[in-house]
């Protein structure tokens, strides 16, 4: 989808006009988050982008995803933000990708926005993606108790808004799950965003 630029972060005409975008920002709300923002649906080019990005390591393309997260948050305000964190992998599916695909997205973005990056979130086990789970409730359990704060993130999390970055939302439940531990940490509020939404974003 990006065009093979030096910045990495141009997208050629034909591709823009056949993005898939969202309207008022893809709005999502969910249990511990106050919202989540996605300029894309996860269908069409978008879907294939992504899908390179994030099995190919297309690392080009983070720059163009990231500068359309950061145009969605500037057309759809979500108040003042502070800092930029991830939904961090477990260890195992770290180790089998070799990249957190989340973590580039959030860096890439806390840049474009002139905000600190910060890594506030681990994964305390593997849990099998909650796309392929049918049902929020098994969504939501599957992920329960499975993330906690890293060294530090207490600290660097008390009293702050922070921006959590992931690559799709489809439920949420990874999204709250990871929000209601900011939350329990100190944070004031978490506001999310992901490059695309799917379909059935929230059920």
């Amino acid at each position: 989808m990006p065009e093979d630029t030096p910045e990495g972060d141009a997208l050629c005409p034909d591709c823009r006009a056949r993005l898939p975008w969202t309207r008022n920002g893809g709005k999502t709300h969910g249990s511990f988050f106050s919202v989540c923002l996605s300029p894309l649906a996860y269908t069409g080019l978008a879907r294939e982008g992504l899908l390179h990005f994030k099995f190919r390591r297309r690392s080009a393309a983070g720059c163009c995803f990231a500068r359309l997260m950061a145009d969605c948050l500037r057309e759809n305000p979500p108040g003042e933000i502070q800092l930029v964190t991830w939904v961090p992998l477990s260890l195992l599916r770290f180790r089998k990708r070799g990249y957190s695909q989340s973590r580039l997205l959030a860096g890439a973005l806390a840049e474009e926005l002139g905000l600190p990056c910060m890594p506030l979130l681990r994964k305390k086990r593997h849990t099998a993606p909650v796309s392929g789970l049918r049902g929020a409730d098994r969504r939501r359990a599957a992920v329960s108790g499975a993330f906690a704060m890293a060294r530090g993130g207490e600290a660097e999390a008390a009293g702050k808004c922070i921006l959590l970055v992931d690559d799709v939302i489809t439920s949420g439940a990874t999204l709250s799950e990871c929000s209601r531990v900011l939350l329990t940490a100190g944070a004031d509020r978490v506001v999310c965003v992901t490059l695309c939404r799917a379909v059935n974003a929230g059920k």
